[in-house]
């Protein structure tokens, strides 16, 4: 649950997750977000609001036998990716010609 502080320290978030009897690896698959960008609330010590929402939700509807992940699955998310991630710049039209000799 969320501490006195207002904030759910990454050590309950990973308890919640164990009453919801799902893994972090499947967690952050489930709900589409990078197994790197969760793990490294571990550092901070916290998790942010939404996740530790999502983390309580799933541990409650498991209590009570409601299968969340076909829920979540349903809803078709899709992983964000990083647009303009890496180190090469992109090739207009007239870079990609060879220079003429």
């Amino acid at each position: 649950m969320i501490t006195k502080g207002g904030y759910m320290t990454f050590i309950e978030f990973k308890k919640e997750l164990l009453d919801a009897e799902i893994t972090l690896p499947k967690f952050s698959k489930l709900i589409k977000v990078s197994e790197k960008n969760i793990q490294s609330y571990k550092k901070k010590g916290e998790v942010p609001n939404t996740i530790a929402v999502i983390a309580v939700c799933f541990s409650n509807l498991h209590r009570q036998g409601i299968d969340y992940k076909s829920i979540v699955e349903s809803l078709g998310l899709k992983a964000k990716t990083k647009k303009g991630a890496g180190f090469g710049k992109k090739r207009t039209k007239k870079e990609d010609k060879p220079a003429p000799k």
